[in-house]
């Protein structure tokens, strides 16, 4: 089985390119979702945060109230005692899905999409992955794209996220394969195609 770490700033469209890549035939999870479904009322992880932050974050429902949290995580600067909450267990999560896919799957083809795959403190996505994909566009393109799908947002809020993210430069740096996502749909297919058979390639024995 290969392990693939899928990343890409804000706005960069990785989502894009893992609904691409499960089209093809490959595993895809978001980290993203697997936390979301940690953060669910009755998980460890749900009480962990309360605790931390206190009630004042829940919303009528008794669930986190998200964009209270967010404020707190972000416009407050409190991003990293969320993260260390959260990650550990996204990341234990992550890595039993990839081997129950592995046991049934020895050639499979397992993507996680993850923002933050060089952020977080939290486990070296190098040891955690056997390849790892950076996908990348120009920042004002990735701002109009963050402000297109998440409206009464503002730029101010999408360069703060930004900046708590590494440089596509620095990530460059510890990537196997880059994808640029400035042009048309068709280009970036076209790409995602060619980092398909090359990882299938990887994932199969010689």
């Amino acid at each position: 089985m290969l392990r693939v770490g899928l990343t890409g700033g804000l706005g960069s469209g990785k989502s894009t390119v893992a609904a691409m890549l499960r089209d093809l035939g490959a595993h895809v999870v978001q980290a993203d979702e697997v936390g979301r479904q940690l953060m669910q009322p009755g998980q460890a992880v749900f009480d962990q945060i309360v605790a931390h932050f206190g009630s004042d974050i829940l919303a009528a429902d008794g669930t986190l109230d998200r964009a209270k949290l967010s404020k707190i995580a972000f416009a407050d600067g409190r991003v990293e005692e969320l993260n260390t909450i959260v990650h550990p267990a996204t990341i234990a999560a992550q890595a039993a899905w990839m081997a129950e896919i592995a046991a049934k799957e020895p050639n499979a083809v397992c993507v996680v999409e993850s923002a933050l795959l060089f952020e977080s403190k939290h486990g070296d996505p190098r040891n955690r992955f056997d390849r790892i994909v950076l996908v990348y566009a120009p920042e004002e393109l990735r701002i109009q794209r963050f402000l297109a799908r998440q409206p009464g947002s503002t730029v101010e809020d999408a360069r703060r996220r930004i900046a708590a993210q590494l440089s596509d430069f620095e990530k460059m740096q510890r990537s196997h394969f880059m994808i640029r996502n400035d042009g048309t749909l068709e280009d970036l297919r076209r790409q995602v195609v060619q980092l398909w058979a090359e990882l299938q390639k990887a994932a199969t024995p010689q």
